[in-house]
């Protein structure tokens, strides 16, 4: 979910009546539940859920909502996140970071860790996977002839079953910022309808999980590097500061962390800035 875009009304379908309390009921769920602000959202969440509503046989937005808070249907909600957050991204997004990492953090991390040989590095949000995707491939890069003899894997996490669905496939029309020789190192022409295959070895270098950033961050290890960038956009002040604090909880002395070049970090004393939308754990 690297940018959740909430602007759109899709469909032609007309929207059901969406009543205040309805309204109220459903941001509240979504907001306590996923960290998601709809609050100014009603338009977009009348557009975009009523036909769903509707095929899944509900005559309108009240018994949907009943259902959906008091029996918490796993399949209902992922199609109603699907709806309502159209993941965007793409390859080398906000290169600076991507220079950044390559110039700065990769040496830094890598000499960290000549002894142990093991990198930790977590894309959270990482929507259709081009994210953790372009990381591998800056990590391969990197290391050269020694990658095999790292453990230099990527985790890769989002809400969203669909967008994962999509970044495990690896299969994408690739963008003019991909660098020629990437595309011919890292990609595998699919057919001739312009898509291309992440190659194995870039695929196999990323494990992708299903994570909601408003649970506990418990994961084995502390990460080297946190990329969760254009997530936070639509979390209130309040969710976003309690999830920096998780995030430095998990990252390890002296790790980083990249948000998008809009967001904002707040006042949080364990990190300090290094560059625009980076930060460093004091």
């Amino acid at each position: 979910m690297e940018t959740n875009d909430l602007t759109g009304v899709g469909g032609s379908f007309a929207p059901l009546p969406l009543s205040d309390n309805d309204f109220r009921r459903l941001t509240a769920f979504v907001q306590q539940n996923f960290g998601i602000d709809l609050s100014k959202k009603r338009q977009l969440i009348a557009g975009r859920l009523s036909y769903s509503v509707k095929t899944m046989g509900y005559s309108g937005f009240t018994p949907f909502i009943d259902h959906l808070l008091h029996a918490g249907d796993a399949a209902e909600i992922e199609l109603m996140l699907n709806r309502l957050t159209t993941n965007y991204t793409f390859f080398m997004r906000e290169p600076e970071h991507f220079t950044f990492f390559r110039d700065t953090i990769l040496p830094d991390i890598v000499r960290k860790h000549e002894k142990d040989r093991v990198l930790s590095i977590w894309s959270a949000g990482c929507s259709s996977g081009e994210e953790p995707y372009t990381i591998s491939m800056y990590l391969m890069d990197y290391l050269g002839a020694e990658a095999g003899r790292w453990d230099a894997r990527v985790l890769a996490t989002d809400i969203s079953q669909q967008a994962l669905s999509k970044a495990k496939e690896g299969r994408y029309e690739l963008p003019a910022t991909i660098p020629d020789h990437w595309r011919t190192k890292y990609f595998l022409r699919d057919g001739g309808d312009g898509q291309y295959q992440v190659a194995p070895k870039i695929r196999d270098n990323v494990i992708f999980r299903t994570f909601n950033l408003m649970d506990p961050i418990r994961f084995r290890l502390k990460f080297d590097v946190i990329f969760c960038r254009n997530v936070m956009i639509y979390f209130d002040r309040e969710t976003k500061d309690k999830l920096i604090s998780r995030f430095c909880e998990a990252t390890a002395p002296g790790g980083y962390l990249l948000i998008g070049h809009s967001e904002t970090l707040g006042v949080n004393p364990g990190y300090r800035y290094l560059a625009p939308a980076t930060f460093r754990k004091q």
